[in-house]
């Protein structure tokens, strides 16, 4: 009884945070913008990076938009596209990021599927999720959210 607790307990130990890290973002971002996106009730805190289409958001906020949650993101079409540098436009994602596709004026908050995500192109990193990125992702299929500076 001893080694099975033990083990069960060693299992929890080294199981336990690779679990946990798997449900936070996977980018840094240092000396970023701190802001809150707010679903409903749900405050998630992000961070901002100080790229030029995340700077443009920004001057926009308090910042309201629709998403449909789809396979891997929640995803939505912003009616006027946000400026980017050409250097930042990239294929892929990291989990958590929160980024602006070129290709639809898609503004898209990232949860999952980093692995196969360099299939994606167009993709301008704006910034990424600082919780769980479990909170975004159970979320219903359609959400509106609020972009605020934190305070």
């Amino acid at each position: 009884m001893k080694k099975l607790f033990f083990a069960f307990l060693t299992l929890g130990v080294l199981v336990m945070p690779v679990f946990a890290a798997q449900d936070y973002s996977t980018r840094t971002i240092e000396n970023g913008t701190k802001v809150n996106i707010i679903i409903g009730d749900t405050s998630i805190p992000a961070t901002f990076n100080n790229g030029k289409t995340a700077k443009a958001l920004l001057a926009r906020l308090p910042f309201t938009m629709k998403l449909h949650k789809y396979a891997h993101d929640y995803c939505g079409v912003m009616d006027n596209p946000l400026p980017y540098d050409e250097k930042d436009v990239h294929n892929g994602w990291k989990n958590g990021d929160i980024d602006f596709a070129r290709d639809g004026n898609y503004f898209t908050i990232l949860y999952e599927d980093e692995e196969t995500s360099e299939q994606y192109g167009h993709q301008i990193n704006i910034g990424k999720i600082d919780g769980p990125l479990s909170v975004i992702k159970n979320m219903p299929s359609d959400i509106e959210l609020r972009i605020e500076l934190a305070k």
